[in-house]
């Protein structure tokens, strides 16, 4: 490990003290200037919100599934949804703070997501959707192992619990790894 992440990493189950600090990460990982400062931004996509208290308290409140609070040295650094559906997990809500972006922080929280849902659930598959024209943010997870289906869904243009769209173009695509 190099020093930069000589502090292991905690992770555990979100609870509802945790979703005021959950919501501001969320936001500073996807929107606004402070999401400039990593990579995983959508500000030129997407303006708003990226998710709300009742979005993230309703995760947390998911029989089926957990929102993972991830901790260094008893600081949130990130977090991200795992949601068990039949043979496979949905990954989802992942979120890295902006200034730890790009150091290996997220491959090593994906990489845990993975053996969870594997182990917990016998997940034979991990899914997830990435806005179609986050091309750097799909190969990232290319790179990991993730393929690319070309299966979309539409974008929820006119709800606005999900951003306010700045083009007209915007789907999900479906990307899948076997676990």
């Amino acid at each position: 490990m190099s020093t930069a992440h000589s502090t292991a990493l905690n992770f555990r189950s979100a609870v509802e003290a945790d979703v005021p600090e959950l919501v501001a990460l969320v936001e500073s990982a996807y929107r606004g200037d402070a999401s400039r400062a990593g990579w995983t931004t959508e500000a030129d996509y997407l303006d708003g919100q990226r998710t709300d208290p009742e979005g993230v308290r309703a995760i947390i409140g998911a029989a089926d599934g957990v929102l993972l609070v991830v901790e260094r040295a008893g600081e949130l650094v990130a977090c991200c949804q795992l949601e068990h559906r039949a043979d496979h997990a949905y990954f989802g809500m992942f979120a890295v703070r902006p200034g730890l972006q790009g150091g290996g922080l997220g491959k090593e929280i994906l990489a845990e997501a993975e053996r969870r849902a594997r182990e917990a659930w016998g997940a034979k598959e991990m899914r997830m959707t990435v806005v179609n024209v986050r091309e750097e943010l799909i190969a990232y997870y290319v790179r990991r192992g993730y393929r690319r289906t070309g299966e979309m869904s539409p974008f929820p243009y006119g709800d606005e619990r999900f951003g306010v769209p700045l083009r007209e173009d915007l789907a999900f695509e479906l990307l899948v790894k076997s676990l």
